[in-house]
């Protein structure tokens, strides 16, 4: 008769531990795969008609003095526009992101070694305005 016996229901809370613990560590690390590809600090103009766009497939950083920052390697805009031209960027998104401090000119140089690389979705990194 000990095989008609019915034993109490356990539940095993383990397993419940594990798969919540790779939870945990799939949500960070899909967190942390949100945040830019380039950890600089750039105070960003700021516009009253800036809108949310998808991430870039490029991001292009213009600092003051005119080198350009491409994937954590520093570049002129000569070597920006080769290094486009060896890619497939007939539907590469570029963002260009820049300073308060940087002239019109810089960036239009910018804009100019993108488009000669073949490049043709631009888009220029703002921060909303306060609303007065």
């Amino acid at each position: 008769m000990r095989y008609l016996e019915t034993k109490k229901a356990r539940i095993e809370i383990i397993p419940m531990i594990d798969i919540m613990l790779f939870l945990l560590v799939f949500f960070v690390m899909l967190t942390l795969r949100m945040i830019p590809s380039s950890g600089h600090v750039t105070k960003l103009p700021s516009s009253s008609t800036a809108v949310t766009i998808p991430p870039p497939k490029l991001l292009v950083e213009v600092h003051e003095d005119g080198s350009l920052m491409v994937e954590n390697q520093t570049l002129s805009p000569a070597q920006l526009t080769e290094m486009l031209k060896k890619r497939d960027v007939s539907k590469t998104a570029v963002t260009i992101a820049g300073n308060q401090t940087i002239s019109l000119q810089q960036v239009m140089r910018v804009i100019d070694a993108v488009k000669n690389g073949g490049a043709t979705e631009i888009g220029l990194a703002t921060s909303h305005a306060a609303s007065n």
